[in-house]
């Protein structure tokens, strides 16, 4: 007896010692918060337990861990991922975090095709944030057309835009249309996220042919092509007309889609389209940045006059602004400019700002930045103060505490916004089987613990126009894959736990355009039922059709 009692008091004591390290195993926990998670709808007061980078538990009861963030008053919500970010330089990703953006893509340009890998690699281990690139059809054209090697990713338009006009403006013939397309495939192997086409830039050069094909050839990976699309700037025809291209396409190869920045005239329609379209079962989505002005390169082709005064009938003078010196633009102003530098930075003025909270009621939609480069930033670092930092437009700093403020100020509900932020970015590409995604942008145990941490009362934006870097407040804690990478509102300088966003590496399948195959799957075949057939009765020549990409 003696003996049994004595092994149950050593099971008893193994029970406490195993309950007292299971409450102390946790690396990191947060209590007390608002744990909110945009795709079960949970909305309650709960404790975090995060284990080896994931969400080990979401619970009522106290848990306790090594570290411990005291969430009272605050949200709890999914890191928010920005999926339209120019600048991923750890400068810019300072302003990203205290944003509370824990995952930062570039899904509108990219990177070149052949440097994927390259850029990936480059930041392993170094990075703040998570990172990701589409592969970028502008510079796989450069590289084609003007034979413009080494460009890399958005800073490299700087040069790229400046060292030919094949890139925007140039037909391809079939053989460089091919070229294209393996430039863009090299990055798909690789595991780019996509391909990014910036064909608004390239109205002129970039025929419906080859927009086409840059679908196919994305859909064959099961990945989406995003699109600054053909005719943004435009009218809301012309708008709605440009996003049509892109969705026909990709409902024709069954292709997901994505319409970049779609906060333009013509929003409201657009958003119906891409609505009905998921209630069809294809994997379209669309996202905006919340603020009336958009930013570009002074030179844009939707700059010129043509365009910009005499077909949608702006003024430079109420509408182009330098993002350096805040001066506007004349006619003449601008040519000058041009002369000397190109591709200098402008803010855009383009809808009322009544619009943006229209834009923040949209279900379905993410919620991006659509940051550009800070020029010039051959001096610039990790540790440049964020007041030094030369001026951009203020999206790249301060949009998702922006969308939050303005949801306070005008009661949209807040889960909106924090499935905008998070959620409606990851269930899309997660559904392209893209991993990394499908476990992130949600508040659920066993889920990457990326997490912000907000206080709905006070989270406000601070950059302006005037003053585009100065970070947001009411953000006091931001983690990344299970690590606090910024507390009590600093960001910790040597902290990186960011991972890539990528798909794995795979084989190609690109199939190259050729005339034979098109009238082979296109044309009737010549062979009557008969089985004689009649020489020479259907076509053997289509000119120059658009199979040539013309």
């Amino acid at each position: 007896m003696k003996v049994g009692i004595r092994a149950l008091v050593g099971v008893i004591a193994a029970v406490v010692v195993i309950s007292v390290s299971g409450a102390e195993e946790y690396d990191l926990v947060i209590n007390n918060g608002r744990v909110m998670d945009p795709e079960t709808r949970y909305d309650s007061i709960a404790n975090v337990g995060i284990s080896a980078g994931r969400i080990a538990v979401i619970t009522q009861d106290k848990i306790s861990g090594k570290q411990t963030i005291d969430a009272t008053g605050h949200v709890v919500a999914p890191g928010f991922i920005d999926t339209h970010w120019h600048y991923d330089r750890p400068w810019s990703n300072k302003l990203a975090l205290r944003d509370g953006r824990t995952s930062v893509m570039d899904l509108e340009v990219g990177t070149n095709g052949p440097y994927i890998d390259q850029w990936y690699r480059s930041r392993a281990g170094n990075s703040q944030v998570n990172y990701g690139q589409a592969v970028a059809h502008e510079l796989a054209r450069s590289t084609v057309l003007d034979g413009f090697e080494g460009a890399q990713d958005t800073r490299s338009a700087v040069d790229t835009r400046g060292a030919g006009t094949g890139w925007c403006c140039r037909r391809p013939t079939l053989e460089e249309a091919n070229r294209i397309l393996q430039v863009l495939d090299e990055g798909l192997q690789a595991g780019g996220l996509g391909i990014g086409s910036t064909v608004g830039y390239m109205r002129d050069g970039v025929s419906a042919r080859e927009f086409f094909e840059l679908q196919r050839l994305a859909g064959h990976y099961g990945r989406q092509v995003g699109a600054h699309f053909r005719y943004t700037p435009g009218t809301d025809t012309t708008e709605a007309n440009g996003i049509q291209e892109l969705l026909a396409n990709a409902a024709a190869l069954g292709a997901p889609a994505l319409a970049n920045h779609f906060n333009n005239p013509g929003y409201n329609l657009v958003h119906e389209l891409l609505v009905r379209m998921r209630e069809r079962g294809m994997n379209v989505w669309g996202e905006i940045y919340p603020y009336a002005a958009g930013s570009t390169a002074l030179n844009a082709v939707f700059l010129e006059p043509e365009m910009w005064v005499e077909t949608l009938g702006y003024k430079y003078e109420d509408t182009i602004q330098d993002v350096e010196t805040g001066e506007w633009y004349t006619q003449e102003t601008r040519a000058r400019m041009i002369a000397k530098e190109p591709v200098r930075p402008v803010l855009v003025f383009k809808m009322p700002e009544s619009a943006v909270v229209d834009w923040l009621k949209l279900p379905g939609v993410s919620l991006v930045t659509d940051g550009m480069p800070m020029l010039p930033d051959d001096d610039l670092t990790w540790d440049t103060p964020y007041d030094e930092l030369p001026n951009t437009h203020p999206r790249g700093a301060g949009s998702y505490a922006r969308a939050l403020r303005l949801a306070r100020e005008n009661n949209i509900p807040l889960m909106q916004i924090v499935a905008m932020s998070s959620y409606n970015s990851a269930r899309p590409l997660g559904e392209m089987g893209l991993k990394s995604m499908q476990e992130r942008g949600r508040m659920q145990e066993g889920m990457v613990a990326d997490i912000t941490v907000f206080d709905p009362d006070t989270v406000t934006d601070n950059a302006t126009y005037e003053k585009g870097t100065l970070p947001s407040t009411g953000i006091p804690y931001v983690v990344v894959n299970g690590v606090i990478v910024v507390k009590d509102y600093l960001v910790l300088k040597g902290v990186n736990p960011g991972q890539p966003i990528r798909f794995e590496p795979v084989k190609s399948r690109l199939e190259p355009i050729t005339l034979e195959g098109w009238y082979k799957t296109y044309y009737a075949s010549p062979i009557d039922f008969g089985g004689g057939g009649v020489p020479g009765s259907q076509p053997v020549q289509m000119g120059d059709m658009d199979i040539h990409i013309h």
